[in-house]
């Protein structure tokens, strides 16, 4: 029986991709917990105004911080990756 070979990279590609559905999973069961417990106060068949404005200004800034901590963490991983590349070309 022939099994098809998968290519390292190809399996780093899954993994990455399996990692960021998983991370985005997690964001929004985060964001609907948190945006919940604020805002609804006495579920129903329906939200009233003043919930679906709080909702949608809770995941909004859920979102916004979710996103400027994601670019900071990126941005401080690049610098550590280059800071460590200098150092071993330093070192050679």
């Amino acid at each position: 029986m022939a099994q098809k070979q998968i290519g390292k990279g190809e399996v780093i590609s899954q993994v990455r991709q399996q990692i960021a559905v998983a991370n985005a999973q997690e964001m929004l069961s985060k964001m609907t917990e948190k945006c919940f417990k604020k805002c609804i106060y006495k579920p129903g068949k329906a939200l009233d105004g003043t919930e679906q404005r709080c909702i949608t200004q809770c995941m909004d800034r859920f979102l916004d911080t979710w996103n400027l901590v994601s670019r900071t963490y990126g941005s401080r991983l690049e610098r550590e990756h280059l800071n460590s590349m200098r150092s071993e070309n330093a070192l050679n």
